[in-house]
């Protein structure tokens, strides 16, 4: 797919709402990026992509970041490592492959807010907030490109 054609048809309003509403239940962050190039290897990207948008440096660890890769039709979801004791094995790669059933069909916007639901309801459970705190937003909610 054309990375053009994904971004004309991707509603970020809905997408960053979606991760609003996601870290408005929990103490943890959700990012969501766009990799513009084609990625041989989308978790190794996701990995570069996570220490250079400075998703290690949330308080708890406790940050997501989900990569799409719209030329190269792949996907990667990743955890820092305040989840990593806390998912069960496969989460990562059951929440890649819904995303990859609703970009067939075409639905990228319903992907990608499926997908922050899901992490955003294992943060909940995790990392939810405390009566009385006031939690920071440590990352930007906007979709990044590069």
């Amino acid at each position: 797919m054309k990375t053009r054609h994904f971004f004309d048809a991707l509603d970020d309003a809905r997408v960053v709402a979606a991760i609003g509403t996601a870290e408005g239940r929990s103490r943890g962050e959700i990012r969501v990026h766009v990799a513009v190039d084609p990625v041989e290897d989308a978790l190794a990207a996701a990995r570069a992509d996570f220490e250079r948008l400075g998703m290690t440096r949330t308080r708890e660890r406790n940050g997501v970041l989900i990569l799409v890769a719209p030329e190269s039709q792949s996907f990667a979801v990743l955890g820092d490592e305040g989840l990593d004791h806390v998912c069960v094995e496969g989460f990562w790669d059951a929440v890649v492959e819904s995303m990859r059933e609703a970009f067939r069909e075409g639905r990228f916007t319903d992907g990608i807010v499926a997908a922050v639901g899901r992490v955003g309801d294992v943060l909940a459970q995790h990392f939810p907030r405390r009566p009385g705190d006031t939690d920071t937003d440590e990352l930007p909610n906007a979709i990044s490109r590069g």
